[in-house]
């Protein structure tokens, strides 16, 4: 599903405009992201926790040249889904 989609179905299952519910869904992702952006998890209750992994520096190789390369330390959004989705998918 995408985006767009996801809008449709939200400003039909709450009888709002699809501007409406286009606006409230931005809000809620927003939301989201400046948590993370913060370092701050999520956890929507029944769904699942948003949160920030941190991967370590390491060293690669480029497979073109076979040239080792140093990979720099970086944060990563994460995504662990709670155990009614989980069991909503089996």
């Amino acid at each position: 599903m995408k985006k767009e989609e996801l809008v449709e179905k939200l400003a039909k299952k709450s009888n709002v405009s699809k501007n409406e519910a286009r606006n409230f869904l931005n809000t809620v992702l927003d939301e989201i992201s400046g948590s993370l952006k913060k370092g701050k998890d999520v956890t929507l209750t029944g769904f699942g926790t948003f949160s920030v992994a941190k991967r370590k520096a390491r060293q690669g190789i480029n497979p073109r040249t076979q040239e080792k390369i140093k990979i720099a330390a970086s944060k990563v959004p994460k995504f662990k889904a709670g155990q009614a989705l989980k069991n909503l998918v089996k």
